[in-house]
């Protein structure tokens, strides 16, 4: 697709403070877009969580940090021995290359403490984190596609795409592919209006949380069938991938945090 929107000669007068030339990169651009819906989704709620503005942007520092961390790392993970031999990789194009699930396995735990710091109701908070959570995800994979990472396999029906940028991450480039990335966003964008659907409606506090880590990770274990990016790895060669053995433990997790927390955190009405 178009990982780079646009790129510019830096006007003179700014040569001292920016490169010699401005690059706008599509990924990173809609993750701010889906920033700005997360935000905007987070302040409609603002009177009925009892937030400030001060509040909701500590959230949102706390949760990119978390974000960040957790996506690099779990990102690494998945081919460990070579970061452990060339260590300067870790560094290269900071701005791509996450694990979802590290995000969320992080990101999660973070914000939990930060609620607790700032005095917020933490299960009521889980539910209009998992709404802007699930915005910045969807955007996420419409990032990816315009970058081409998380592209699928080479497709052999009339529904594949092909990439040409020479700077895409996908491979092979002018060849029809599963647009995975597109499975992924049309299924996170479904999960978003769902879970705007049942948050007036939810039965206990936390439910849409597990319910956004129920329905992904189940899309997901499929959407995984048709990826190509296999440099991702494997728990078992060509059987199951590493975001299918993580997805497999979130989904047994929440099917226990279900049966505790709908006794135990309940919606009074």
């Amino acid at each position: 697709m178009h990982p780079t929107l646009f790129r510019f000669k830096t006007p003179g007068f700014l040569t001292s403070l920016f490169p010699e030339y401005i690059t706008l990169y599509s990924y990173g651009f809609l993750i701010l877009l889906g920033i700005i819906a997360a935000y905007f989704a987070i302040w409609l709620r603002r009177k009925e969580l009892k937030l400030s503005h001060d509040s909701i942007s500590d959230l949102f520092l706390w949760a990119f940090l978390g974000i960040f961390v957790g996506g690099k790392v779990f990102f690494y993970f998945e081919d460990i021995s070579r970061y452990l031999n060339e260590p300067p990789q870790m560094f290269h194009n900071m701005g791509s290359g996450f694990v979802f699930y590290g995000s969320f396995l992080v990101g999660i735990p973070v914000l939990i403490w930060r609620f607790k710091r700032l005095g917020l109701p933490v299960m009521p908070m889980l539910d209009a984190i998992a709404i802007s959570g699930a915005l910045v995800h969807g955007f996420g994979k419409l990032g990816c596609l315009m970058s081409g990472c998380c592209h699928g396999k080479v497709c052999h029906t009339g529904w594949g795409i092909s990439f040409t940028d020479p700077k895409t991450s996908a491979e092979p480039l002018n060849t029809p592919l599963y647009p995975t990335q597109i499975y992924d966003a049309l299924l996170i964008f479904s999960i978003v209006a769902l879970l705007f659907y049942l948050y007036s409606r939810k039965s206990f506090h936390g439910q849409l949380m597990l319910l956004y880590a129920i329905i992904y990770g189940v899309g997901r274990s499929i959407t995984e069938i048709y990826r190509g990016d296999e440099a991702r790895g494997y728990i078992i060669d060509g059987i199951l991938t590493h975001s299918q053995f993580i997805a497999i433990l979130i989904l047994v997790g929440s099917y226990f945090l279900w049966k505790r927390w709908k006794f135990k955190y309940p919606v009074n009405r």
